[in-house]
């Protein structure tokens, strides 16, 4: 160890969304924090300036802000049978690699789960019984329900400027909004992004079927608003490029616009940038962590100490930083005893792509999230009976991908690649290219599983994360089901050349395009100790100091982003933390 720095109340690994909510709520506490971030520091606007931040080739193609291969990768298999093999190439795995994380490049769709999600294994057993479960599958209840998380939802979506139309509030349905949302206390603090002609084509047809389409809830700013930290954020400018970049306008929620602001001007506050956090160091007994090891920007290794132990990084990340700790027992898939890198999930994706005739849908004027979707055939909102599987999915009408580069794959099938009349087809193509895609539900199996690689190391010398993961039987079914309504719609509203396909009809590969980057688990809450790493308060079981937020805490993922429902636990966790665990350290359970 080359230095050891002043100890702290806090230590927080991490600062993304996570990471930076729960050092706002932890500093305006009077707490002690010291933040521990790999990637470098981040401004909005001299990183992100308007003038320059719109350059696909830089970040769309080149993905000059997400975390390279060559800094940290994952090896993958999909079954014990074969040998994982190291990802070397971009690929969906979308890490942040500076402050703000994941959270300055999101593409911000940002859903709230569905009161179902929470508790799939007691809502299953009680409507359909045990026989619905196809064999092997993980299901559980993460330990709290969303009428416990609901004002910590309204409390994050506030901090971050969420613009949406509620569909219940108080318990009563509203006009515009989701009829099968959890009841909110409040409506969203800015309104509905304009939609787009693609948007209104879709709502009109769906709800010609008999569905109920509503706005997508954004993280891009609906009108002028100053958050509860006091920060001014703008208006949406619908310039097109969100995924994968930052917004210089101040126009997208992310961590950089929304947080950092206010939490720099604290002097409770510390931040460490450009180093890694390599380990948890506990106690003698085992029982408590005393702070993380990290090596810093110039390859010397600090100690910092701490009371309280923050990790709040990835969700791949926060599973392998447990295993080097060893905080937890290993999951073994063969007797399915352990936690630890159990119940990993990822996300069931199924689209309809589609031309229509005679359109301009401009789709140069869009967002990340410029969306409207039918929650119809989403959780449990419709029978599953006799269907032989749980889940299903939001299908919804994207108008994400305007981009030249990005849309020139998309000419119809058929028609030529080059010269010409490639020109012509890609002018015609542009205007009247469309996507449908149904985001599916994912539930861990047994066979599904994160374990530490026994022959790749990083360039620390520490084994990388192996993910052991392929779509499960209930995958396959869910998957062909949405995919099947995806293209019902996509005849519906008069599609041309209509591209259908569940992802969970073949195996599982991260190179895929238009996948999902949602990977879920691996470090679950529960109510149990015997099938969970943390508590409620995603607490730690074993070492009672230990909290760890983010996607790594889902039992099983909704038919959603997660985004807004992990800032929603961090807050939750952050008052546990302030108003119980601070005066009386111990199990909070």
């Amino acid at each position: 160890m080359d230095y050891k720095r002043t100890r702290a109340d806090v230590v927080i690994v991490g600062l993304g969304w996570a990471g930076s909510v729960m050092a706002e709520e932890l500093t305006r506490a009077g707490l002690e924090v010291v933040a521990i971030e790999r990637g470098a520091w981040r401004e909005t606007s001299a990183d992100f300036p308007t003038t320059t931040d719109p350059d696909e080739l830089r970040y769309a193609v080149r993905k000059e802000i997400l975390q390279p291969a060559g800094v940290e990768t994952y090896t993958f298999r999909n079954n014990e049978s074969q040998t994982a093999l190291p990802g070397r190439e971009w690929n969906n795995w979308t890490l942040g690699m500076n402050v703000g994380g994941a959270g300055t490049h999101w593409a911000a769709a940002s859903w709230r789960f569905l009161p179902w999600d929470m508790q799939v294994e007691s809502n299953v057993l009680e409507r359909y019984g045990r026989k619905q479960l196809v064999d092997g599958l993980i299901v559980q209840d993460w330990g709290i329900t969303y009428d416990v998380l609901e004002p910590f939802y309204d409390r994050f979506e506030k901090i971050a400027g969420t613009a949406g139309t509620a569909g219940v509030i108080n318990g009563q349905k509203q006009p515009g909004g989701n009829p099968f949302e959890g009841s909110r206390s409040h409506p969203y603090p800015t309104p509905s992004l304009v939609r787009s002609r693609w948007n209104d084509l879709f709502s009109d047809t769906t709800k010609k079927m008999g569905y109920h389409p509503f706005p997508v809830p954004a993280g891009t700013i609906g009108a002028p608003y100053t958050n509860p930290l006091g920060i001014n954020l703008a208006p949406c400018t619908y310039c097109g490029y969100c995924q994968l970049y930052g917004c210089g306008n101040w126009s997208k929620s992310s961590p950089n616009a929304c947080v950092m602001p206010a939490l720099m001007q604290r002097k409770n506050f510390t931040m460490l940038t450009e180093c890694e956090v390599l380990r948890i160091e506990k106690s003698s007994d085992g029982k408590t962590a005393t702070g993380a090891i990290f090596i810093d920007s110039d390859g010397n290794y600090g100690f910092q100490p701490a009371d309280i132990v923050v990790i709040s990084a990835y969700q791949l990340d926060n599973v392998r930083l447990l295993m080097l700790s060893r905080l937890g027992r290993m999951y073994n898939p063969r007797t399915g005893e352990g936690t630890l890198g159990r119940a990993f999930n990822f996300q069931t994706l199924s689209y309809a792509f589609l031309n229509l005739e005679n359109e301009y849908l401009n789709p140069f004027m869009n967002t990340g999230a410029l969306a409207t979707q039918i929650d119809d055939f989403n959780g449990d909102n419709f029978d599953h009976s006799g269907l032989g599987f749980i889940g299903g999915a939001g299908i919804q009408a994207l108008s994400n991908a305007g981009l030249p580069i990005s849309l020139a794959d998309q000419i119809p099938p058929g028609h030529r690649q080059w010269g010409s009349s490639w020109k012509k087809d890609f002018k015609e193509g542009y205007q009247n290219w469309a996507m449908i895609q149904g985001q599916g539900t994912s539930y861990a199996h047994r066979t599904q599983y994160l374990d530490l690689d026994p022959t790749y190391k990083d360039r620390h010398g520490q084994p990388l994360l192996r993910m052991t993961y392929d779509y499960n039987l209930n995958d396959k079914r869910s998957g062909a089901f949405i995919r099947d309504r995806c293209r019902e719609i996509a005849e519906a509203v008069g599609g041309k050349n209509i591209r259908s396909q569940s992802f969970a009809d073949d195996h599982y590969n991260p190179y895929r395009p238009f996948d999902s980057s949602h990977t879920m688990g691996g470090a679950v809450m529960g109510l149990d100790p015997a099938t969970s790493v943390l508590n409620r308060f995603q607490q730690h079981w074993d070492a009672h100091n230990v909290f760890v937020s983010g996607a790594s805490s889902f039992p099983n993922n909704g038919g959603y982003n997660p985004t807004i429902t992990i800032g929603a636990l961090t807050l939750h966790t952050a008052r546990a933390i302030i108003d119980r665990y601070i005066k009386n350290p111990g199990s909070l359970v």
